[in-house]
């Protein structure tokens, strides 16, 4: 089973190979990721990340919709 999870671009960097690289805040919790398959993704936004690349850009309500139910699932498993 895979698992993306979003967080919030907060900010972004082309690296060495001219891929993008983003900084994304996963509540409080800061990762680098690629923006490879995304580089629309824009500082600010919502994206969904999988394996340390994001894939896909949410818009605000689609990744707290998510987290929702990802807290609920962790609710439900105590």
């Amino acid at each position: 089973m895979c698992l993306a999870v979003p967080g919030r671009i907060l900010d972004k960097r082309a690296d060495a190979i001219a891929t993008w690289l983003a900084r994304v805040d996963f509540d409080g919790v800061i990762k680098e990721v690629s923006l490879a398959f995304v580089p629309e993704a824009e500082v600010g936004d919502h994206v969904l990340i999988h394996a340390g690349f994001a894939i896909a850009v949410l818009s605000a309500e689609e990744a707290a919709a998510t987290l929702a139910e990802f807290a609920a699932l962790a609710a439900g498993a105590r």
